[in-house]
């Protein structure tokens, strides 16, 4: 197979060099849609976007970790699998627990590395919703993992999503909502990363979002006790793969990591399988809140980070059963604590 090497343009925005993101360009976007058989790419980036801005849009350092570390965290059975004999076809969290606001919502975690944070805080949030029938139902804070737990990784530049369930098991997580909202005790305090009137990403260009100073206090919602309000996990685990639909039918969704490969920031549509040749650019976190199958390709549902305005409404489909992107072998969660709503 012949492979066009894209022309790869150098640009000086706000007064340092940068490699423009070749593969958002329309001509390598076509290139992936004559190629791809089950989804299809389209702009989701204004092809003047740094590479640079791409690769804050990733931070997960948990894809197939668990071949990679001496201990190992295995969830293949609990009682309460038991109750369900057949797995569906299809799924969605969204549906089957509707109640729930916070399973379908679209973050946008800013030009910010924090996938891992957004992915397992919002995936505990989902898990206490269900758990509590809806008595919670809100969102927790991603800032105060993001932030807070220096063992999971280094904030805005990556972490582990295990170590943030861990940490959810041992110090629990407060509440918190979207930037600039003053919902819960911890907002989310990195600017979003909207479209401006001319199409361009407001922070392409702009450097990464430092890390920021842990609080310990209640800044949003002021009424809140920053002690009281934080919310636990009685464990935390991987997910064999033969587990991860029992887990999520049962519990709620999940964390999931996989590679990001060079085609798709451009996913648009149906199900994303890694074009040939297709390039690494890092690890990534999304949530994954159900599944099914289409044209006789299984996928996974996922909840992206990157706004509505990336992919098909700020969701995606990728390849199940495949270990496409490693995703199969990279999932993490914990059961939530009810003694506390």
């Amino acid at each position: 197979m012949i492979r066009i090497i894209p022309f790869v343009s150098i640009i000086l925005i706000n007064g340092y060099v940068t490699e423009q993101a070749y593969f958002l360009e329309k001509d390598f976007i076509n290139k992936i849609n004559e190629k791809a058989t089950t989804w299809k790419a389209g702009v989701n980036f204004n092809p003047s976007t740094p590479k640079e801005h791409i690769l804050r849009l990733l931070g997960s350092k948990g894809v197939q970790i668990p071949n990679k570390v001496n201990y190992k965290i295995y969830k293949s059975e609990d009682d309460a699998y038991k109750s369900y004999v057949e797995i569906p076809i299809k799924f969605d969290a969204r549906k089957q627990w509707i109640r729930c606001k916070t399973i379908g919502k679209i973050r946008d975690q800013g030009n910010c590395g924090s996938s891992w944070a957004l992915a397992t805080s919002s995936a505990f949030a989902d898990r206490l919703c269900i758990a509590t029938n809806g008595d919670f139902n809100q969102s927790l804070s991603a800032e105060e993992i993001t932030f807070c737990c220096h063992l999971c990784g280094n904030g805005c530049y990556g972490g582990y999503p295990i170590r943030a369930w861990k940490r959810f098991k041992k110090h629990g997580l407060v509440t918190g909502g979207d930037y600039k909202s003053e919902e819960g005790c911890e907002p989310y305090r990195v600017p979003p990363c909207p479209y401006d009137e001319r199409g361009n990403n407001t922070c392409a260009g702009q450097p990464m979002e430092l890390n920021h100073r842990c609080k310990r206090k209640c800044y949003g919602d002021q009424d809140l006790n920053f002690n009281e309000d934080h919310r636990y996990t009685r464990d935390y685990y991987y997910l064999t793969y033969r587990s991860i639909q029992k887990d999520v039918i049962n519990y709620g969704p999940i964390e999931a990591s996989f590679d990001v490969y060079d085609d798709f920031p451009s996913y648009k549509s149906g199900i994303y399988v890694r074009s040939e040749n297709a390039s690494y650019l890092g690890g990534h976190a999304v949530k994954l809140i159900g599944w099914g199958e289409e044209h006789g390709v299984p996928y996974w549902l996922m909840v992206n980070s990157w706004n509505v305005t990336w992919g098909d409404q700020g969701l995606f489909k990728i390849r199940r059963g495949t270990n496409e992107c490693g995703v199969d072998n990279s999932t993490t969660a914990g059961v939530p604590v009810t003694t506390k709503i």
